[in-house]
């Protein structure tokens, strides 16, 4: 890997809204990396915000540019494989954006080739670093609604309409609501309950000027839990994220964190806390501590994605272990291709684990 102390030389191979967002303004803002280069094919608006990086044209020559340490691969799914694949052929260290790939051979290849070439490949899941994320793994942690046995987690928007986007909506290989926001579904679901035994699956498309599906509810079982995920495009009033209602009580909390808005009004990132807290309490608790019923509003602190990126930092430099490695991603994929299977069969799958 490189060295403690080491200013890491990035690359971005695209520049859109997941470029602008999550991943430039972290990779420029941490002292650990340097944002070296970033692939427009056609505009230049990167110039505007980060004059002193290289721009490039296509992922090939963002390949071919010999100072470069890490690529992030934040392009439609589809191509993913494919220029995953060229990053790791080319030695570059790798971010892949979720969802990893949109099959579990792939991914698995991709696993495989960045292990033989022992380079390190850590997959975007930039939600386990939310506020309202972390908030529902501490109650877990401290055990304040006991043994759990339904938990729901669920992301809604409100989008009736098609949105523009082939690569999210249209007919391309990777579209729809379940490649899109299922991955972020998923991963937290495993990373709090661990892998399912099996799951039920209805994916379904709700809007008529849209061709991939829309709207999924995915049911996980285990022993003696069911953990229901549910994702959909219509929901102009939402309703609480995360619903967990365990044996001595229940906690529900809201989709409140505030970092995507506040990069989108162009607030700088950094290591330290630079979101702000919920200004109105975002969740409520109502369980039994020492006895005594307890029902009380609480309120998440702050999430942090420079988490993920200081993180992948650490690793890179033998300072920690990879925050989300290509098992991880492998795993997704798994579920995702489960509830394709679910879906077309009309059948609750079972995994062999």
């Amino acid at each position: 890997m490189l060295n403690k102390g080491e200013i890491i030389k990035a690359g971005i191979c695209s520049y859109g809204m997941s470029g602008k967002l999550f991943h430039a303004p972290f990779l420029d803002a941490h002292p650990g990396y340097q944002l070296a280069a970033i692939v427009e094919r056609n505009r230049q608006d990167s110039k505007e915000r980060y004059p002193v990086a290289k721009l490039y044209r296509s992922v090939e020559e963002l390949c071919a540019d010999k100072d470069l340490q890490l690529i992030v691969v934040n392009t439609p799914t589809h191509l993913h494989f494919e220029q995953a694949r060229m990053v790791l052929q080319s030695g570059k260290h790798m971010v892949i954006e979720k969802p990893f790939t949109i099959a579990v051979k792939e991914a698995e290849e991709l696993a495989l080739l960045a292990d033989k070439n022992k380079l390190f490949l850590a997959v975007f899941q930039n939600r386990r670093y939310d506020g309202d994320y972390r908030a529902v793994k501490k109650i877990l942690e401290d055990g304040l609604v006991g043994e759990l046995r339904e938990v729901e987690i669920r992301y809604d928007r409100y989008r009736p309409s098609f949105g523009g986007k082939p690569h999210k909506e249209g007919e391309l290989p990777g579209a729809g609501i379940l490649y899109d926001l299922s991955p972020h579904l998923v991963d937290q679901a495993i990373q709090l309950f661990g892998f399912p035994k099996a799951l039920f699956a209805d994916v379904w498309k709700m809007r008529e000027d849209v061709a991939a599906p829309d709207y999924f509810e995915l049911l996980f079982y285990y022993d003696k839990l069911r953990v229901r995920l549910k994702a959909t495009c219509i929901a102009r009033e939402s309703t609480y994220a995360y619903v967990l209602h365990g044996m001595r009580g229940s906690f529900l909390q809201q989709r409140s964190d505030l970092q995507e808005q506040e990069l989108l009004a162009g607030t700088k990132p950094s290591l330290q806390d630079w979101c702000p807290a919920p200004v109105t309490p975002d969740g409520l608790l109502h369980t039994e501590i020492n006895g005594e019923v307890v029902r009380k509003e609480t309120t998440s602190s702050p999430g942090n994605y420079m988490g993920y990126y200081d993180d992948v930092y650490k690793a890179l430099t033998g300072q920690g272990p990879n925050p989300v490695p290509p098992a991880d991603g492998i795993k997704n994929m798994r579920i995702i291709e489960a509830a394709l299977q679910s879906m077309k069969e009309g059948s609750v799958v079972q995994f062999s684990q």
